[in-house]
């Protein structure tokens, strides 16, 4: 019995050791309000120094295989926007301020699912659902992957552990501008979903998703309400994800706007996140 307590003893600092080594993996893609139209100098003080906390814990590489401690994005010396994602970190490490955490986005305004998201990508669809020929050019989902696969292996590298932990999806709006790309949003957003837990082989990944609700577009007036009905019924399809649900009230009380009723302001994008953290950590058994 004693030289099984010494060895038990002599285990603990190991397992340790292992759990520390481990870095959980969220993954965020979309269009412009998963990039984020939030200004970080509008932000109460309270809750910049929640952002500086979880920072210590929380990194993130954006666009890119670059990774750095979880901030706003710096677009011009006037402007230091953010999305979702500061108020995602936010949420983990409040709910788990010891582990460390990795968020790899990828996010560019007025992109669709249909043609720069889609995993089965062809210039035929970008043509008819992207604006112009920089987005028409764009394949983002294969980006993304890329970007996720290139980050596991450095951490591996390292002798880091990545664990996924789930996938946040803020996008629809491109969609709904048009009858075509919109009626086949509910195909491609099963068809997105499946594809990241295929080729990640995590085949229950969480997957939590935002819906839409911009105004009525002028090319396709049913767009908004066709694509909305499709978002809510994809998570009664398909196991393990999960709708943030949005109102079309044009007080916009629930996730507050910008004038152009598009774009989420800073309350906007702090209620998002916070949405989003507590989403994942709900559902998420890790």
């Amino acid at each position: 019995m004693r030289i099984l307590l010494i060895q038990f003893l002599l285990l603990i600092p190991s397992i340790s050791f292992a759990q520390s080594q481990k870095v959980y993996i969220v993954l965020l893609g979309g269009q412009s309000n998963m990039a984020g139209r939030g200004q970080f100098e509008e932000l109460s003080s309270i809750n910049k120094t929640r952002v500086d906390n979880a920072s210590k814990y929380v990194s993130i590489a954006s666009g890119s295989k670059n990774i750095t401690s979880l901030s706003f994005n710096s677009l011009t010396k006037r402007q230091s926007n953010f999305g979702p994602e500061l108020f995602i970190g936010i949420q983990l490490h409040e709910q788990f301020p010891n582990r460390e955490f990795l968020l790899i986005k990828e996010a560019q305004g007025g992109t669709s699912l249909y043609g720069a998201w889609n995993p089965q990508w062809t210039m035929e669809k970008a043509l008819i659902g992207e604006i112009d020929a920089k987005r028409q050019n764009m394949k983002l989902y294969s980006k993304h992957i890329q970007v996720i696969k290139d980050l596991l292996e450095q951490l591996e590298a390292k002798g880091k552990e990545p664990v996924l932990m789930g996938m946040c999806w803020m996008q629809g709006e491109k969609d709904s501008r048009l009858e075509v790309t919109a009626s086949e949003y509910g195909n491609n957003l099963k068809l997105f979903i499946q594809s990241y837990r295929q080729t990640l082989k995590e085949k229950n990944l969480p997957f939590v998703f935002g819906q839409i609700n911009c105004p009525p577009r002028s090319k396709f007036p049913k767009g908004t309400e066709v694509v909305r009905q499709q978002m809510s019924n994809i998570e009664k399809q398909i196991h393990h994800t999960y709708m943030i649900p949005t109102t079309m009230d044009s007080t916009w009380q629930d996730f507050p706007k910008q004038d152009d009723n598009v774009h989420y302001n800073t309350k906007g994008q702090e209620k998002l996140g916070t949405a989003f953290g507590k989403s994942l950590i709900q559902n998420s058994t890790i």
